[in-house]
């Protein structure tokens, strides 16, 4: 699945060889894209990269080669729905929870409601901002305590030692704060998301990886928005 700017990126560079031959360059991309800096294409490439749908040809400017597209170029929710609500799958917490228990099926609309799908988020580095919603999955009903939900799925071991492992889908509300000691979905400088534990510190927010692997970063709290808060998991086994 693609966020938002990472389909415009790869479609706009597909159509860009498709006309020319060549792909575009980095000031054409972020120009494009209306980005305000080239460190976001990096990061939209490499996120690409990642998932086999480009690669960068060595010791060539401006070489780059797509591999492969969504099914259906009509937007990123082209990627079939996962199917959350299939066997094999377990709540792995809720609300601070970590208990294992067994997930709802799709079939059972009094146990799952649907959430949409906003894409991936990092438990280590930050990546560019979530923006656009991709899908939806089911999620159980009493996880969704009131407010309005979102899911993502996570990409990174730096929250491992909280629980939360990569590949889960985490389950997040919306919300702008949080207390100390919550894991939240932490929007740096308006670009770059992350899942950190917050900690407050006077005038300074620290976001706290659970894993020693991983320092914690330090920033003035105009530098950090709150998206969400974590209130769930649900894992793929």
């Amino acid at each position: 699945m693609l966020t938002r700017k990472q389909y415009d990126l790869l479609t706009f560079i597909h159509e860009r060889i498709q006309e020319t031959g060549v792909s575009p360059s980095f000031d054409e991309m972020k120009t494009a894209l209306d980005l305000k800096s080239k460190s976001g294409i990096h990061r939209l490439i490499t996120a690409l990269e990642e998932r086999g749908y480009i690669r960068r040809l060595p010791h060539r400017a401006r070489a780059l080669e797509v591999l492969r597209l969504p099914e259906n170029l009509s937007g990123p929710s082209a990627a079939p729905q996962r199917a959350v609500g299939q066997p094999k799958l377990a709540i792995v917490a809720s609300s601070g929870a970590a208990k294992p228990t067994s997930a709802p099926t799709q079939s059972d609309p009094v146990a799952a409601s649907m959430v949409p799908l906003m894409g991936w988020i990092a438990a280590g580095t930050p990546i560019e901002a979530i923006e656009t919603q991709s899908d939806h999955v089911a999620a159980p009903a009493a996880m969704l305590s009131g407010g309005e939900h979102f899911a993502l799925e996570v990409r990174g071991d730096s929250m491992i030692e909280a629980g939360i492992h990569d590949g889960d889908m985490a389950i997040i509300r919306k919300q702008d704060g949080a207390a100390n000691g919550e894991i939240i979905v932490a929007l740096v400088d308006g670009e770059e998301a992350t899942l950190k534990r917050l900690r407050k510190k006077g005038a300074s927010i620290a976001l706290e990886a659970a894993n020693p692997a991983f320092e914690t970063r330090v920033y003035g709290a105009d530098r950090v928005a709150i998206q969400g808060r974590l209130v769930g998991l649900i894992r793929t086994y």
